[in-house]
């Protein structure tokens, strides 16, 4: 059985379970890391730990909510630890737990892949909406 085999018939056998799609573990963390921005702060969570303040002028499009909102949700599924260090005032530190170590191999093949593969993506897509037209 070949790799990519094994890896449809594991998505197959998830999307057989009673409650469907929905709760399907591969869709489940894709949502998650698959949104605008939290690969880009695991990408730079695994480089090293960073303040708040850095990853906000690390990624200026970013609004102060929306920075705020991504880093909540990547502690919630565990990806990443907040540190709170008992200075005046009190300094924060983000940084990947080990099951966002985990995540780096993977997701620096994904980048890989989007970056040799993008400019074919948008060529599909030019040509789609030319044939919309």
């Amino acid at each position: 059985m070949t790799e990519q085999s094994r890896i449809a018939s594991r998505f197959k056998a998830s999307a057989a379970v009673p409650q469907g799609l929905a709760n399907c573990p591969v869709r489940n963390v894709l949502d998650q890391i698959g949104d605008k921005w939290s690969t880009l702060f695991i990408s730079l969570l695994g480089e090293k730990p960073h303040r708040f303040g850095e990853l906000r002028r690390a990624v200026p499009d970013i609004s102060q909510r929306m920075l705020t909102q991504t880093l909540r949700d990547l502690q919630r599924d565990g990806l990443v630890s907040r540190h709170v260090y008992p200075t005046v005032p009190p300094s924060v530190e983000y940084r990947l737990t080990p099951l966002g170590q985990s995540l780096l191999e993977p997701l620096s093949h994904l980048i890989r892949w989007a970056e040799t593969h993008h400019a074919a993506i948008r060529t599909a897509r030019g040509e789609f909406q030319r044939q919309a037209a």
